[in-house]
């Protein structure tokens, strides 16, 4: 049977996330295998990456909210808000507080608009960011609604300070650390970044892409459907909707079904059919896995 699942993998320092595809596409022989939610090559941590017809599913798992360990530099701007891009300003930040930098945080917690960094992979007008900052130009980026659910200082340690934050999906936390720079007067940078956790995964669970071709069954260590998608509820159907699904037909909705307008239809074996898209009487199959 073909693998289908997730793999919870801690991406080292200095790596792509393609870098980690590659190498354990050809590690593990795998035809098929993508990431979830790319990471900065200075970043590490949980990297989610999605195996065989599970590559479907990635925009599920990429929605799901994200929790970063962020060492923030002040006194210094860069190009790319990060420790890579050319320093573009110096700003004597000895002076800085601790409650100074705690109540600045005030500003960016909750809902916000935030610009995305000149050196992102966000298309705007169908160029990546990035390609044109390479190519000098500089462009009015659109901003981004971002959810910052939490955000903590938990290390002072100048001339760095650490937090821990809790954010939506396609928050940056290069553009964080930056605006936060701003709103301080003294500039700053993303130094490190650790992600701690990516929806349902977690740092603690994560291996890394050197043990896991190791590993005699690295099969077994695939998260499935159901836990990697815990906000899209479980929808148990019998054998004749079943057949209806595998024939992209819709099925009818009964009492006690699920209210979300998603489900997982799960086969009576209890392995993922289909996601389902629901409306007030039928459940319509919007990505459809044959048993392999």
């Amino acid at each position: 049977m073909n693998a289908f699942g997730f793999l919870n993998i801690n991406k080292p320092v200095g790596m792509t996330s393609h870098d980690v595809v590659a190498r354990l596409r050809r590690a593990l022989r795998l035809r098929k295998l993508g990431h979830a939610g790319t990471l900065d090559p200075l970043a590490t941590g949980v990297l989610v990456l999605c195996v065989g017809q599970a590559t479907r599913l990635s925009e599920y798992v990429m929605r799901g909210d994200k929790r970063y360990l962020a060492v923030v530099r002040p006194g210094v701007s860069t190009a790319s808000y990060d420790a890579e891009g050319e320093v573009l300003d110096r700003r004597d930040a000895s002076g800085l507080q601790r409650q100074a930098v705690m109540e600045a945080l005030d500003r960016f917690r909750g809902e916000l608009e935030q610009l995305p960094p000149m050196y992102s992979a966000v298309k705007q007008d169908g160029r990546k960011l990035y390609e044109l900052a390479r190519a000098g130009v500089t462009v009015t980026r659109r901003p981004r609604r971002v959810t910052i659910h939490s955000l903590e200082l938990v290390d002072w340690t100048p001339p760095t300070f650490t937090l821990e934050m809790t954010c939506s999906a396609g928050t940056y936390v290069r553009s964080l650390a930056h605006d936060l720079g701003q709103a301080l007067g003294t500039g700053a940078y993303l130094a490190a970044l650790t992600r701690t956790a990516s929806g349902a995964f977690r740092l603690q669970d994560a291996t890394t892409p050197d043990d896991l071709p190791a590993m005699p069954d690295w099969r077994s260590l695939l998260v499935s459907a159901a836990q990697a998608l815990p906000q899209i509820p479980a929808l148990c159907i019998d054998e004749t909707a079943r057949d209806h699904l595998l024939q992209g037909r819709a099925v009818a909705r009964r009492e006690g079904d699920p209210s979300s307008p998603l489900a997982q239809a799960l086969n009576p074996t209890g392995s993922l059919l289909a996601i389902v898209e629901g409306d007030a009487s039928l459940w319509r199959p919007r990505k459809v896995f044959p048993p392999q």
